[in-house]
């Protein structure tokens, strides 16, 4: 299958390129900054989706298959940011997390309906279910948003063969957290985790994988948990 990923440069987007190419499949991946074979395109810009969109459906020939929506941002900001500052960082937050996303599903569910089908993939957290920090008011909403904009998706274009599935991730390994788990969080994280440990980012990635090409059309609009038993409903 042909396959459009965001935020493939590292962490779980590595490892679910790594799982996807391992299973045969081709990937058009996306980064901020592009290189190694990625697609350049700040997502912060309102115009990006529509430039990543084109530019992935020629790499791969004039068809994508599967869309993967794992780029995103988790930047803090406190409540007692100034308005400007707290305006700014929601802005971003939405725009990189939600709006782009969004934006890149319905230019999905468009090429779709012209190939017979096809299927998105959310990666999108736990925070979307139990919230997040004092600083992550804004995070802990654009990943709610994202699973009710999965849940949309999945009863809107089923008998059109458009399926969707998100995954919610908790405190996952990646290069960005090795060492707050090493060094300050580590002992309080984990205490949460009844598993015991954190998710790897290959696990995640299997998920993705699994998402994208295995799961039955029938579990469409579902949502898989990955946080080690720290959340369950």
């Amino acid at each position: 299958m042909n396959i459009l990923l965001t935020g493939a440069s590292r962490g779980i987007g590595a490892a679910a390129l790594a799982a996807l190419e391992a299973s045969g499949h081709r990937v058009a991946g996306h980064s901020t900054r592009g290189g190694s074979g990625l697609i350049d395109a700040d997502l912060a810009d309102p115009a990006a989706p529509r430039r990543l969109w084109e530019q992935a459906v020629h790499a791969l020939g004039g068809r994508i298959d599967v869309l993967v929506n794992n780029a995103g941002v988790y930047e803090a900001v406190g409540d007692d940011a100034s308005d400007d500052e707290w305006h700014a960082a929601w802005s971003r937050t939405m725009t990189v997390n939600l709006q782009a996303s969004s934006d890149l599903s319905r230019l999905a569910v468009q090429h779709f309906r012209t190939i017979g089908g096809g299927r998105i993939v959310n990666v999108a957290s736990r925070a979307g279910y139990r919230g997040d920090s004092p600083q992550h008011w804004h995070y802990a909403a654009s990943k709610a948003a994202m699973i009710a904009v999965t849940k949309t998706v999945a009863r809107g274009y089923a008998a059109e063969n458009i399926l969707a599935f998100a995954v919610c991730p908790g405190f996952t390994v990646t290069e960005m957290t090795e060492g707050y788990l090493a060094t300050r969080g580590g002992e309080k994280i984990l205490a949460e985790i009844p598993l015991g440990r954190v998710a790897s980012a290959a696990e995640i990635g299997e998920i993705i994988r699994w998402l994208a090409s295995g799961a039955p059309a029938s579990a469409t609009g579902t949502i898989v948990d990955a946080n080690g038993a720290s959340y369950v409903r």
